[in-house]
């Protein structure tokens, strides 16, 4: 077996490790940028506008690197009334995170 073989071989199980191990994605549905002052005057009830309209896309990071774009959508049956994102877009994660 040449270095090659070997490299390949150790990056396989590498990855076949790593591969059961939950991964926490944040979904940014949209940014607001208020005042200082008006975020200390937020009381309950009160509305803060986003950048973002209701049929935008939404954007998946893992940490600070954006993974993929969708669309929300409300699961239906058993899970009703659960958040979901339908994946539009997706980077080549081969690459590495």
């Amino acid at each position: 077996m040449d270095d090659t073989q070997t490299d390949t071989s150790a990056k396989d199980s590498s990855t076949n490790l790593f591969s059961q191990v939950p991964i926490e994605i944040t979904i940014s549905v949209g940014k607001a940028r208020p005042k200082i002052q008006e975020l200390l005057n937020l009381e309950q009830n009160a509305v803060l506008p986003l950048d973002k309209r209701i049929d935008d896309p939404v954007d998946l990071y893992i940490g600070n690197r954006l993974i993929a774009r969708g669309e929300l959508q409300e699961l239906e049956g058993e899970q009703e009334g659960q958040l979901a994102v339908r994946l539009t877009e997706v980077v080549n994660l081969q690459d590495g995170l």
